[in-house]
């Protein structure tokens, strides 16, 4: 949109990471003693209720594999809706370095992604199983943190809300109609969609400023004076606006051979990070100031 391709995966990894949740879960069938006799990993499948159900009910008498193999769960994710509720400042900019270059985007917008959860068995027993191992993770909700942007080292964690809990045995029916038992959640995840990246150009390390120190006849000691710095260039190809030395304070052209009062000092002053491989992203880095490279405590 507006000429540019921008593709972060933010849905995709948000799906995957709301199955990946429910991979572990599994049901033990027990005998008479209590022993465990089995142990049923449950499977996770990407896809609508309405699709399994057709399996169950209507399976295809031609194929000699089953219709489907319960328990079973199924999740999808049925609505996107905007959260004005968690809206940042639209102008305000996260930065980051990569590769040395200095890249920015602008803040996300909060969006909330609704997931149906559907779990399918074939008894009651396996479905209390299953859902006693989910629900007490969810008070009401549990958060994960997803890698949004990598290139800009974008970590978000992301809070999956539990909204409800339904229970439906269909157990009415003539006797050739299955008998149909599920829990159906509804979870919230609370999350962005992020805009494209700009690259601006190369992060600055190193500053120099060069100054001219006044010659110590024209530094005042008298308390609330004001010192007043002589610029000078003897060059006559340069264009230099100098700043007259009486109190008028006029700032006038100088391009002759000669400065304005004698000559004066000139030295440059540097700053650098510390650690000087600091990436200017991190407020966790100071700064070193020398003069003519003799390093000076920075007060």
């Amino acid at each position: 949109m507006f000429g540019t391709t921008t593709y972060h995966q933010t849905i995709r990894k948000m799906v995957v990471a709301f199955g990946s949740l429910f991979n572990n879960i599994s049901v033990k069938r027990t005998n008479s003693s209590g022993a465990v006799i089995e142990t049923i990993m449950v499977p996770v499948a990407y896809g609508p209720k309405q699709k399994f159900m057709v399996r169950i009910n209507q399976p295809n008498l031609n194929d000699g594999r089953p219709a489907i193999i319960l328990p079973r769960i199924g999740f999808q994710m049925s609505q996107v809706m905007y959260d004005g509720t968690r809206k940042l400042i639209s102008v305000n900019k996260n930065a980051s370095s990569v590769s040395g270059n200095y890249t920015t985007q602008h803040n996300p917008v909060p969006y909330n992604f609704i997931f149906d959860l559907n779990v399918l068995v074939k008894n009651a027993e396996d479905g209390a199983q299953i859902i006693e191992q989910i629900l007490p993770n969810f008070t009401p909700d549990f958060t994960v943190t997803l890698n949004m942007i990598p290139k800009m080292n974008i970590k978000v964690d992301v809070p999956i809300v539990l909204n409800s809990v339904n229970y439906l045995d269909a157990y009415d029916g003539d006797f050739e109609t299955r008998r149909a038992i599920s829990w159906d959640m509804q979870f919230t995840m609370k999350s962005f969609m992020y805009p494209e990246l700009s690259t601006t150009g190369k992060i600055i390390k190193e500053v120099q400023v060069p100054i001219t120190i006044p010659e110590q006849e024209y530094i005042s000691d008298e308390i609330g004076a004001f010192d007043r710095i002589k610029l000078e260039d003897s060059n006559r190809r340069s264009t230099n606006y100098i700043r007259s030395q009486d109190s008028s304070g006029i700032i006038f052209m100088e391009t002759s051979d000669s400065n304005m009062i004698g000559a004066a000092n000139t030295a440059v002053i540097k700053i650098k990070p510390t650690p000087e491989d600091a990436d200017g992203t991190s407020n966790d880095f100071g700064f070193s100031v020398s003069i003519d490279n003799e390093e000076v405590p920075w007060r």
